[in-house]
């Protein structure tokens, strides 16, 4: 990888693991307050339906779909985003739209394929107008993504954005003061890094622009998985 590969020449999406036949309504405790104990649900399938009925908290009244994950949900490596986007939205997965073709084309580079991560968000329903979610949004959907980890148990965390890292681990932090740089959380290793969207707006490839930086930090992850896996 001493070569930076081209980040313009990859597609593709995994589809969601179908909903669960059975439903109980007591998996969705609809008030915010309410806590959702570990071990409620028992694969990443069986949060498709609680979350698509929930309203924990406003963002459930404006959503098409509810966004759980696309990937392998036994992966050693979790990407977590802001939240879904309108494509998104509409289809139920997370990055699929432009921001979404980039993380894909960027996972490629190093080659991370669908079955090397699973990739989720902060929270599950669109913030209307793409906007950033609330404290209190965040909070409200947070048992869920801590049931998806819990069930996932990765080992590596990529959060894209500064919304992503304040949203797990509480790092009020710049993005661009703490990407690229390992943070243990939970017994998880966590790297911060640039979010494919802002890689959009800022497209140059020049030494310390965002897509090198983002190039370097990818490579850094990808060094960490294999010294894991030979470590296992």
């Amino acid at each position: 990888m001493a070569e930076q590969i081209d980040l313009f020449e990859f597609s593709g999406t995994e589809t969601l693991s179908p909903a669960p036949k059975e439903f109980d309504p007591a998996q969705i405790p609809t008030h915010a307050g309410v806590q959702i104990p570990p071990g409620t649900y028992s694969a990443m399938g069986d949060l498709v339906e609680p979350c698509n009925r929930c309203h924990r908290c406003g963002l459930g009244a404006t959503r098409t779909h509810a966004v759980i994950g696309r990937g392998n949900p036994n992966a050693d490596v979790l990407i977590i985003g802001e939240g879904p986007g309108q494509t998104e939205d509409e289809t139920g997965q997370p990055f699929v739209g432009r921001a979404g073709q980039l993380l894909d084309k960027i996972l490629a580079a190093v080659q991370f394929d669908a079955s090397h991560v699973y990739i989720a968000n902060i929270v599950k329903c669109r913030p209307p107008d793409n906007r950033k979610p609330t404290d209190k949004e965040m909070q409200a959907c947070m048992p869920y993504l801590r049931e998806q980890i819990r069930l996932q148990a990765p080992k590596i965390i990529l959060l894209m954005g500064a919304t992503s890292v304040q949203g797990l681990i509480g790092d009020k932090r710049g993005i661009t003061k703490i990407r690229g740089e390992w943070i243990e959380w939970e017994g998880k290793l966590c790297m911060p890094m640039l979010h494919p969207a802002y890689l959009l707006r800022n497209p140059s490839r020049e030494p310390g622009k965002p897509k090198w930086q983002t190039w370097q930090d990818i490579q850094a992850v990808r060094l960490k998985y294999d010294a894991i896996q030979h470590a296992a």
